[in-house]
C-alpha cells in the first residue's frame, strides 16, 4: 500500500488567537441582558486577526463584513442587510436603511455582527451607526482594527463605554509556528531551531510565517530533505515584509558630445 501523501491545510487553523478570538465571541453571545454587547479585537497587521474572525464566523454563523475605504452610510447599511439575507432598493432612505438593518440583527439577537477594517467607520464619522444597530438589536457586535483601534474608540464618549471585552491579538510563539508548519508545510520536518528563527524573522506575524514555511519547504523538496534545520538552510533569505534597501547605482557616464562636421 502506498503512503498517503499529506495535503497541506487551507484556512484559520488553531493558533492562541484563534482560541482566544472563540472565547471572546462566546463570552458576547452568553452575556447577561444588562451587559453592553460590543468586542474588540486589535492588533498590527499580519498577526492573524482576520483568520482568527473567520474561525469564529463558521463556528456560529456569524455575520461577518469587512469595511472598505470608499464606504459610505448607506453601503455599510446595504451590506449589513446582505449579510442577514434582505436587500433594499437603491433609493431607499438611510433612516429606513437602518431600521431594516436593526430588525434583521434583532431576528436572532445570539448571532454576532463581526466588523473587519472598523477603524474606516470611526474615520469617516460612521461607527454611531454601528452602536445604534447593536443597541437597538441587543446582537453581539464585534470590532477587528489595528493596533490604534481601542484609542480611536477612547475619541467616540458613546462608544468605549459600551465595549465589555478588549482582546489584542499577539505574535505568534514558538507552538503556533509548530501548528502552522504542520498545516502548511506538512512534507518536512522543520527543526525547532529554524522554526524559532522563521518567527523571530518573521516579526511573530503568521503571514509572513506562513510565506517563510512555503519556502522552506520548497527549499526540502529541491534538496530532497526529509527534514531540515537552521544549519542545512544555511544562507537562504528569510521574508520579513521590509522592502529592499534603496541601491546606489552610478550615474552613466554621458557621451561626449560630438561636434557637426559642416
Amino acid at each position: 500500500m502506498s503512503k498517503q501523501t499529506p495535503t497541506i491545510m487551507q484556512g484559520p487553523v488553531a493558533l492562541k488567537n484563534v482560541a482566544a478570538f472563540m472565547a471572546m465571541t462566546t463570552r458576547l453571545i452568553e452575556r447577561s441582558p444588562h451587559l453592553p454587547g460590543f468586542g474588540v479585537c486589535h492588533g498590527p497587521s499580519g498577526f492573524g486577526k482576520t483568520y482568527a474572525s473567520i474561525f469564529a464566523q463558521n463556528r456560529v454563523k456569524a455575520a461577518r463584513i469587512e469595511v472598505g475605504d470608499s464606504w459610505t452610510r448607506r453601503t455599510l447599511l446595504h451590506r449589513v442587510l446582505q449579510e442577514f439575507g434582505e436587500r433594499a432598493r437603491d433609493r431607499t432612505p438611510i433612516a429606513d436603511l437602518a431600521e431594516m438593518a436593526r430588525n434583521a440583527l434583532a431576528v436572532d439577537p445570539s448571532r454576532p455582527l463581526i466588523v473587519d477594517e472598523a477603524d474606516k467607520l470611526i474615520d469617516k464619522g460612521m461607527i454611531e451607526i454601528l452602536r445604534e444597530l447593536q443597541e437597538e438589536s441587543t446582537a453581539p457586535v464585534i470590532l477587528i482594527g489595528e493596533e490604534k483601534l481601542p484609542t480611536k474608540l477612547l475619541a467616540v464618549e458613546r462608544m468605549h463605554n459600551r465595549v465589555l471585552h478588549w482582546f489584542s491579538a499577539e505574535p505568534c510563539d514558538l507552538d503556533d509556528t509548530r501548528v502552522l508548519a504542520s498545516a502548511f508545510a506538512p512534507r518536512v520536518e522543520i527543526k525547532d531551531d529554524l522554526l524559532d528563527t522563521i518567527r523571530l524573522r518573521s516579526g511573530g506575524r503568521a503571514r509572513r510565517i506562513v510565506v517563510n514555511l512555503d519556502h522552506a519547504a520548497v527549499v526540502a523538496r529541491n534538496n530532497g530533505y526529509k527534514t531540515l534545520d537552521l544549519k542545512l538552510w544555511g544562507s537562504e533569505e528569510f521574508f520579513t515584509g521590509e522592502p529592499p534597501t534603496p541601491r546606489h547605482v552610478e550615474a552613466y557616464p554621458r557621451r561626449a558630445s560630438v561636434k557637426a562636421v559642416a
